[in-house]
């Protein structure tokens, strides 16, 4: 490990820092002889070179550096500890000395310092050779020790972390004021630390050029080694880049690599560390680029980089990373963390073959998976059908799966998905699973009483039509396993918006806007047709909720952030709390089981497992969706049309039905058909060696509701007891039967009074006058009932709403 990092205190004593002026004021005379080719300073220049220091004599020169701790990279792992990601803004991995190859360590040394082991933090020799040299009009030559020139790098490398580029280009000039400046943290330096740490401290700090940072990282990028393997030849190739990294690295300029390298093996010849031989054969080795290993950062270069950037998103907003974002972004390209996510490359990569066996990259059509983990919210696996980030043709920046806020697009509709959260809560309030509706086909529901959470409002024009054929008198059961949409449009209606879209809230759907989807929604009935914009993430977690029995928790993806020094950073929570009853959670996944009976049994999971889902389609068949679940794993998989294009395959309207892609797979247009292969291929392996745990059955009072009285309607009018069974929560329908009253009067309900189960339907009986004459030649006839007062529509309207159409077809 890297030493701990310091303040430099002041110097000694009063007498010590009279004595250092007095060397200093050599030193700088020397100094200025360097700069000023060959003119020694006189004092009122050096006294104006400290006055520009900010201080008023040698001795009161400030010494108190922060070395700090140099720019580490941060690692995103995988659950199994694979590398999932690297950040950084310099690549730079510290080393102990003692995990350098001794022949770099006297490599650096040699061309840099030779005399570093010998002399103080100041080389009055080498200064002055450098000196003479330049005065007698040879190579220029510097004076700067190697403690000098980290030093340099310490300040540098503090403007960099502060992205203070005038701080940077103020640390490299050639001033007199800097270099004294130097010279005296460099003696403070030398006094706080050995030789030896101040060599592993510039050996880490050290750029050596094409990204390079620390002889650890160069090791690594140029040679594909570690700095404790290095040989001769690589170590001087090291040593000689940190001179000019630019000019001579070998990956952009290897003939001058080379040279630099040759004059560094002369050199350590020529002081004796190696012999000539060795020197010649070192020479003769040549550079293999095949070796180079360029070096990754950042989600694009992930190989799932949508999963990355959720985890980067997830990062960026951690409190204890900094205040800001820009702080926390700083700490995750320069602070050395160690990140492990919750993500199984196992499930992932299961996922991302699920999505790419039916859709490719390039298609029309957008595809794609989230599953989490029911109880803990720990996000087991997200793909989608554009994987690879970028802005080519099948390429994207946007996570489909996500919100915007989380790097996600603009959602889509999901279709009749979003009828689990009238049933539940139905449920909720007391209606039993046997609640029954006749559910014709179409159903008029303009001008019907809808309850949002302000109140009661008139529904506008809202004609629905059902996708399949059920028109009789079926319960929540049926109504499910077919998605029947005028059955849960009414059971929406007598639940109440309020409570269905708190429902979908509170179980953690969320719109992909980040609107409140109560107050967007509360006053469009169409809700529970699914018209909303929401994003597959939020819906895995809100089916989860269910598999649960009853506990959401947000979808989370960081297990746990380490700094560089060992200690853990609190993670964003799952915040996992009770949201719904166990009883009616219990409901839930009971009736939902029955959809893979139905629609839902071409998604069904191989391997017998007892598992629930809900198919959905949108209005058009724009979009198909599939959710499930079992106790162990929550998932949504679905299939849209791509938003982004003008035209679809020559259509005006885009559906996706009909469609064939790239991958030859045939679209068409269900959610259990088509996302359900999605969904049913990733959860299986998923759920590959898990227990097969079943549900709880529902309780009674589930089954049978609450338990409820009719209020009495005696001496009222058919439109006073209409209006007093509603106001009571109660839906009605009229019977029309044969009696001695005459055709119109109202006879009263049935049932008249007692106590019913909540959402039984009140019949509101009025006569249709005597009954006709029986024919002779025939059976009795039946008096003749019907189940509404409204005449069928011939016409379909649909309700104009929010986030686009789904009124009428939103129901496979």
């Amino acid at each position: 490990m890297s030493v701990s990092s310091r303040t430099l205190g002041p110097m000694g004593s009063p007498k010590s820092g009279k004595l250092y002026s007095l060397a200093m004021f050599g030193v700088v005379s020397v100094l200025a002889g360097l700069l000023m080719a060959g003119f020694v300073v006189p004092g009122a220049a050096m006294t104006g070179a400290i006055a520009r220091s900010g201080a008023d004599s040698l001795e009161d020169l400030p010494t108190d550096m922060n070395i700090g701790q140099q720019a580490q990279r941060s690692q995103l792992l995988n659950a199994d500890g694979s590398v999932l990601a690297t950040f950084y803004a310099e690549n730079r991995v510290d080393v102990s000395l003692g995990q350098v190859a001794p022949i770099m360590q006297k490599a650096q040394v040699a061309i840099e310092d030779n005399r570093f082991f010998e002399h103080g933090p100041i080389d009055f020799r080498g200064t002055s050779r450098a000196l003479l040299s330049n005065v007698a009009g040879g190579s220029t030559q510097g004076g700067s020790t190697l403690t000098q020139q980290f030093v340099k790098q310490v300040r540098i490398e503090a403007a960099e972390a502060k992205g203070d580029q005038a701080g940077v280009q103020a640390a490299q000039e050639q001033t007199l004021s800097r270099k004294i400046q130097e010279l005296r943290y460099a003696v403070a330096l030398e006094k706080k630390y050995s030789k030896k740490e101040i060599l592993e401290k510039y050996l880490n700090i050290a750029y050596y050029g094409d990204g390079a940072y620390g002889v650890e990282a160069a090791a690594k990028h140029y040679f594909n080694t570690t700095a404790a393997k290095l040989t001769l030849p690589q170590a001087a190739m090291l040593a000689g880049l940190v001179q000019n990294p630019v000019a001579t690295d070998p990956v952009n300029n290897p003939e001058a690599a080379i040279t630099r390298r040759n004059t560094v093996l002369n050199r350590m010849a020529q002081l004796n560390i190696i012999s000539k031989d060795e020197a010649e054969q070192a020479k003769k080795v040549a550079f293999d680029k095949s070796k180079v290993v360029s070096a990754k950062k950042d989600c694009i270069a992930s190989k799932y980089p949508f999963v990355c950037d959720y985890a980067k998103h997830a990062l960026l907003n951690m409190p204890t990373l900094g205040k800001t974002k820009e702080e926390r972004l700083t700490l995750l390209n320069r602070g050395g963390l160690t990140i492990h996510t919750l993500i199984d490359p196992k499930a992932q990569a299961s996922a991302e073959s699920a999505v790419a066996r039916m859709i490719g990259p390039t298609d029309p059509v957008i595809g794609g998976t989230a599953i989490v983990q029911p109880g803990t919210g720990l996000i087991m696996a997200m793909a989608q059908s554009r994987p690879e980030m970028g802005t080519g043709k099948g390429q994207t920046y946007y996570n489909y799966m996500a919100s915007e806020e989380m790097g996600g697009a603009e959602g889509y509709q999901a279709g009749s998905t979003f009828k689990t959260f009238t049933m539940a809560a139905a449920l909720q309030k007391g209606f039993p699973i046997r609640t029954r509706y006749t559910a014709s086909s179409p159903m008029d529901f303009t001008g019907e009483n809808f309850k949002s959470c302000d109140g009661a409002f008139k529904s506008s024009s809202f004609e629905v039509n059902n996708s399949t054929g059920h028109s009789t008198n079926i319960d929540l059961y049926e109504a499910a396993a077919y998605s029947v949409n005028t059955y849960f449009v009414q059971l929406e209606r007598d639940t109440g918006l309020c409570d269905v879209t708190n429902m979908a809230k509170k179980t953690g759907v969320q719109l992909s806007s980040g609107k409140d989807i109560v107050k967007e929604y509360q006053y469009i009935p169409s809700f529970t047709l699914g018209t909303a914009e929401v994003t597959p993430l939020s819906m895995a977690t809100a089916y989860a909720t269910f598999a649960a029995r009853g506990t959401h928790c947000d979808p989370v993806i960081l297990k746990s952030v380490v700094n560089r020094d060992g200690k853990s950073l609190s993670v964003p929570s799952a915040n996992c709390k009770r949201v719904v009853s166990q009883s009616v959670a219990d409901g839930v996944n009971s009736v939902l089981q029955g959809v893979m009976n139905g629609t839902g049994a071409p998604a069904t999971i191989p391997g017998g497992y007892p598992q629930a889902g809900k198919t959905g389609t949108t209005d058009s068949n724009e979009a198909v969706w599939f959710a499930g679940y079992t106790p162990q794993a929550a998932g949504v998989a679905l299939i849209a049309a791509d938003k982004s294009a003008s035209r679809f395959w020559g259509r005006e309207y885009k559906s996706i039905k009909g469609l064939y892609l790239s991958t030859g797979q045939y679209l068409q247009g269900s959610g259990g058909g088509d996302a359900g292969q999605i969904y049913r291929r990733a959860m299986a392996s998923v759920l590959r060696n898990k227990p097969k745990t079943s549900f709880k059955d529902p309780s009674n009072a589930i089954v049978n509701g609450k338990q409820v009285n009719v209020p009495s309607t005696d001496g009222m009018s058919f439109e006073q007891a209409k209006a007093a069974l509603t106001k009571a929560g109660f839906a009605t329908s009229v019977d029309r039967v044969y009696s001695s009253y005459p055709e119109g009067t109202f006879l009263g309900t049935y049932p008249s009074s007692g106590s019913v189960s909540m959402g039984t339907t009140i019949q509101l009986r009025v006569s249709a006058g005597p009954a006709p004459a029986e024919p002779k030649a025939s059976a009795t006839s039946q008096p003749k009932s019907s189940a509404s007062s409204k005449p069928k529509a011939t016409a379909t309207k649909k309700q104009s709403q929010r986030g686009g159409s789904g009124g009428s077809t939103g129901g496979r």
